[in-house]
């Protein structure tokens, strides 16, 4: 069970060969569970910008950006893509598990505008969405389209053909730190153009469980576990996610907060972990294990955990005090009563390689 869905963990073949097959070549996920909406409408920016951090009014056509739903407390109520279509609309891509709540949220408002006489109409997608990560997607996915996928850098996207189905949005991103791909697909032909992809020997599915390990190998959050409402963007360590123009304006939820933070310095951040040896486990995600130093004490705690199959050692997410949250610092994360060392280490863990255009 998945945020209301039901997801395999894996499609026949483990865990680990799924995760190094996405590394070395081409696995298609499917992400169908993420909430799709559509936002249209002449003041469509302004109501975008009234719940969100990112600076959307910069966005040229067909450019999206990762930015962060706040509320009035600085927390974080979700992560989403938001993209400046070439058509006339915003295309907004949520976490699963945030579905209800982010649409109450964009209903609520989008009502509270319309009352005071502005433009602006929330539709939700039904469109599939299919995820192509790794490094043979380019030459997977450009067998299947007349466009140009070297013209199509990383957080852009097109409206085109893909292997015969049309009006899919193709976005280059996605959650596994490779170069790839999101399909959004009409959901009456997602299923053939899978097939069309599996067709292709170099793309295996895979599942939740590839999904999880790959993200955070490529430093990643995962909503529910590293980033949620108690969490703000500069204890995250996502301030890059606020446009300048929006620092300078503080008109999004949580302004005030948020911006004294990044005088003031959070209290505790967001790191990267490692294990120093092979043998202990770090913990999956949402076991919270404490976290301690093997020094002076610092209380903090570990929100995902996972043996990291391309380091062949145990890697981690947490959040410590700021004031020890510097790279080699030796610290002691506790499973199940027992202490094992372990590292804070610069994120990503593994190299990303996301495509930036020639």
């Amino acid at each position: 069970p998945f945020a209301g869905w039901t997801l395999p963990l894996h499609y026949g073949q483990g865990h680990l060969q799924s995760h190094l097959h996405t590394r070395r070549h081409c696995s298609l996920f499917d992400v169908s569970h993420m909430l799709q909406t559509l936002v249209y409408g002449r003041d469509r920016v302004r109501f975008m910008e009234s719940l969100v951090v990112g600076d959307i009014a910069e966005l040229k056509p067909g450019q999206g950006t990762l930015t962060l739903l706040t509320n009035e407390k600085g927390g974080i109520t979700d992560d989403l893509i938001v993209t400046n279509t070439s058509e006339d609309h915003l295309y907004v891509v949520s976490n699963a598990a945030c579905a209800d709540k982010d649409l109450a949220i964009l209903r609520d408002r989008a009502a509270q505008l319309q009352a005071t006489g502005s433009d602006v109409r929330v539709e939700v997608s039904d469109n599939a969405l299919l995820a192509l990560q790794g490094p043979s997607m380019a030459r997977v996915l450009q067998a299947g389209l007349l466009d140009d996928l070297a013209k199509l850098s990383f957080m852009n996207s097109i409206t085109t053909t893909v292997f015969g189905v049309p009006g899919c949005r193709v976005t280059r991103c996605g959650y596994t730190g490779e170069d790839g791909v999101e399909i959004s697909v009409p959901a009456a032909r997602a299923v053939e153009l899978a097939e069309q992809l599996l067709g292709v020997p170099d793309v295996w599915l895979a599942g939740l469980a590839a999904r999880d390990s790959l993200r955070l190998e490529a430093g990643l959050c995962l909503y529910g576990n590293d980033i949620d409402e108690t969490v703000t963007p500069a204890e995250a360590g996502l301030m890059w996610t606020l446009g300048k123009r929006r620092r300078v304006a503080m008109d999004f939820p949580g302004a005030a907060v948020i911006m004294a933070q990044l005088k003031e310095k959070p209290r505790r951040r967001r790191v990267g972990l490692t294990g120093a040896g092979t043998g202990q486990l770090l913990p999956w995600h949402g076991q919270g294990w404490p976290l301690t130093s093997l020094y002076p004490h610092i209380p903090g705690t570990v929100t995902s955990g996972c043996p990291s199959p391309c380091l062949g050692k145990n890697i981690a997410m947490g959040y410590v005090e700021a004031a020890h949250s510097r790279a080699g610092t030796e610290l002691t994360v506790q499973v199940r009563k027992k202490q094992h060392p372990a590292v804070i280490t610069k994120m990503p863990f593994v190299p990303t390689q996301y495509y930036m255009g020639k």
